[in-house]
């Protein structure tokens, strides 16, 4: 919750989320599957899938239990209805240990991500 307030604070402008909703996530048996924007899915990896959205763009995911983790779109979904984001496996372990779903508000990062926010693989 920390970064989210200090990004409102560096950037003057109101920060308003994408999407409010439920997240949940998604994993693979295999590394070879191909996701919508044609790079490999990587279960470890700070990733999400949402229907909207540019590819490569980074994303603060904001759970309802205040933890947050800054992922990179790079596939659509979810196909589930009622759900707005799926998260890989790491950004969802990130945000609760256990859940399979989690109440989330998704902000807009753009391009360039502060480096001290940049955790990704």
């Amino acid at each position: 919750m920390f970064e989210l307030v200090v990004l409102a604070l560096i950037s003057q402008q109101p920060l308003l989320p994408t999407v409010e909703g439920v997240a949940s996530y998604y994993t693979v048996a295999e590394t070879s599957t191909i996701t919508a924007s044609g790079e490999q899915f990587r279960n470890e990896a700070y990733t999400c899938a949402m229907n909207q959205g540019e590819f490569g763009k980074y994303y603060i995911v904001v759970a309802e239990n205040g933890k947050s983790v800054v992922c990179r779109l790079n596939d659509r979904g979810p196909f589930v209805k009622g759900r707005v984001i799926d998260l890989s496996r790491a950004a969802m372990r990130k945000l609760h240990p256990t859940a399979g779903t989690i109440r989330v508000k998704v902000y807009p990062l753009g391009d360039n991500v502060p480096r001290h926010l940049a955790i990704f693989n």
